[in-house]
């Protein structure tokens, strides 16, 4: 899907209709002028947020309605039972970021994942349980945003998503295979089973209409009620019960500790790359803060000479990303409760001295984490297995205003349980389950109301000029850097579109191993990367989901990853 966006498009709009979904479209409204351009995971919520800019709604306006749309769309992977995090680009260079990631409860210790024997038990029991919900944050920050940057009215930013859940929308491809790959989840709830899977037991075939009232009747509340209807009241209360019945210990999340939440504003991270301006977030997610690493270990090579389709270029970035992620692992936390050396970490003359141990002609055989000016020593990596949920967005209006929102409940379907129509998250599975190790506390251990470590980069970027340029994002774990700063390598470095961009093929490390994408032209250089030193080269599918919108020379384009169309296009 690429959309380009030089004068206003017509917009099919979610208001007055009664026609039912198409698979993979919105319900149809009389064509509506807009400008702007929205990138998201599902086409439906992609016209939800159009439907916004259509009424003359901000890019902030938008940006929400797309993602209580995809609540409705894309159960499996993001919305009102989980967090995000949001960052806003203005024309004049100013960026702002909203924090509404998941928190512990209040009873939650750093021994909150050890079983009886103090050990760590197997993933499966600590996710499908109410030990691993955190309390949501996606309505708050919501919330915090519209009221600073809303022009259309609350209510508005909910019909799309309501209309979708009453009217119904048809089972796609992608949600069909999710409920069968992850039946341990998504019929972990009856609620759940009743909503997607038939008398047999079975996932809803592809093309089924769903007709989730339930959730419409959550989103008509928090609709007229304001945030304070999911944080209070009778929502908040069902949301306590659902969790406090499947936790098997004292200390399970409780209305207090819903009433309490905040979404929080933050300072946004950035650093320059080849005479752009590249801005993030920050702590608790460790995503934005290694896509700089990643970019300024790299800056140094002459990566758009050597070529898009070299795989020492890829080489390089496999290197740059080792390096980040040794950091990554053992700094990056919740900057409210560990001290956290951004400021060291993306430091130029750091950086440079960490790519100083990159070489071009071979693959370094030990990687560690450096010393960053600020740098706490004192701390351990943790354990914190990955999941692959998440849906990502973007959102550019008339005024050039850049939105780039990143959401998740975590894993497929969070930790199973649903109330209200909608998934609850297992994000506190994010954090390290492991107090310690061996002796060290690790930073990234549970602790009341902490917010657990995520992988989740939200990224704008302006041009040498100072002008809005892009924003990006992705989903897929730990993958999100590595898909963020490639998609930006790929638009500076090599000029591309904004599909082009998102359909690069995948390289990651994995520990002692590199994932090439199957499929892609990276298959064919697989022999190139062993005789580079990498030895254990794997090749897989790649677990990938971004998005963009990227100003060109005739207007913004805007495109989600085309993996999720079944269409790959790589440059």
């Amino acid at each position: 899907m690429k959309r380009l966006i030089s004068i206003p498009l017509l917009a099919a709009a979610l208001a007055g209709c009664s026609i039912n979904p198409s698979p993979e479209s919105a319900p149809p409204l009389s064509p509506t002028a807009f400008a702007g351009a929205v990138s998201a995971a599902d086409p439906r919520a992609q016209a939800a947020g159009e439907a916004m800019l259509a009424r003359g709604g901000s890019a902030t306006d938008a940006a929400i309605a797309v993602m209580l749309a995809l609540t409705v769309v894309e159960p499996q992977s993001s919305g009102i039972g989980g967090g995000g995090f949001m960052v806003r680009g203005m024309p004049d260079g100013t960026v702002a970021t909203f924090d509404g990631r998941e928190t512990a409860p209040a009873g939650a210790t750093p021994e909150w994942f050890l079983d009886e024997n103090g050990e760590v038990p197997p993933r499966s029991e600590s996710v499908r349980s109410g030990l691993s919900v955190g309390v949501p944050g996606n309505i708050a920050l919501a919330a915090k945003a519209h009221a600073a940057h809303g022009r259309l009215a609350w209510a508005d930013l909910f019909e799309p998503a309501i209309r979708l859940a009453r009217s119904g929308f048809e089972i796609n491809p992608r949600l069909n295979g999710m409920l069968e790959s992850a039946r341990d989840r998504s019929a972990h709830s009856a609620a759940a089973r009743s909503l997607y899977f038939d008398d047999r037991g079975d996932p809803r075939p592809v093309g089924t209409l769903v007709v989730n009232e339930p959730l419409a009747q959550t989103l008509e509340m928090i609709a007229g009620g304001g945030p304070e209807a999911f944080y209070s009241g009778e929502l908040a209360e069902r949301i306590a019960e659902t969790v406090s019945a499947d936790t098997p210990r004292t200390g399970a999340m409780t209305y207090a500790d819903i009433t309490g939440y905040e979404a929080k504003t933050r300072d946004a991270v950035c650093a320059p790359y080849r005479a752009y301006r590249v801005c993030t977030m920050g702590p608790p997610t460790s995503g934005g803060v290694a896509v700089l690493q990643m970019l300024g270990q790299l800056e140094r090579f002459p990566i758009a000479e050597m070529g898009v389709r070299n795989p020492l270029t890829w080489h390089l970035f496999v290197e740059s990303q080792r390096l980040a992620y040794a950091d990554r692992e053992l700094y990056l936390a919740d900057s409210d409760y560990v001290p956290v050396p951004v400021a060291g970490l993306v430091d130029r003359d750091y950086l440079a001295s960490r790519s100083g141990l990159i070489a071009p002609d071979r693959r370094l055989t030990e990687v560690t984490a450096g010393t960053p000016p600020g740098a706490d020593t004192a701390l351990a990596d943790g354990d914190e297995p990955e999941e692959h949920g998440t849906s990502h967005f973007a959102v550019v209006d008339a005024d050039q205003i850049m939105i780039s929102y990143t959401s998740t409940i975590e894993g497929a379907f969070g930790s199973g349980l649903m109330t209200g129509g909608f998934f609850l998250n297992n994000e506190l599975t994010d954090f390290s389950r492991s107090p310690t190790v061996d002796g060290q506390p690790v930073a990234n251990r549970v602790e009341a109301g902490k917010r657990p470590r995520s992988s989740m980069a939200p990224t704008v970027v302006y041009d040498p000029e100072g002008k809005p340029f892009l924003a990006v994002g992705a989903a897929g774990g730990s993958t999100i850097p590595v898909q963020t700063a490639r998609s930006i390598i790929g638009a500076i470095d090599f000029g591309l579109s904004a599909e082009e961009i998102l359909a690069l093929p995948f390289v990651m490390a994995f520990g002692d191993r590199l994932l090439l994408e199957r499929g892609t032209w990276l298959e064919e250089q697989a022999d190139a990367f062993r005789s580079l030193g990498h030895e254990q080269v794997l090749v897989r599918e790649a677990p990938v989901k971004g998005g963009a919108v990227l100003r060109t020379a005739a207007g913004w384009e805007s495109a989600r990853d085309p993996r999720l169309e079944g269409q790959i296009e790589i440059p």
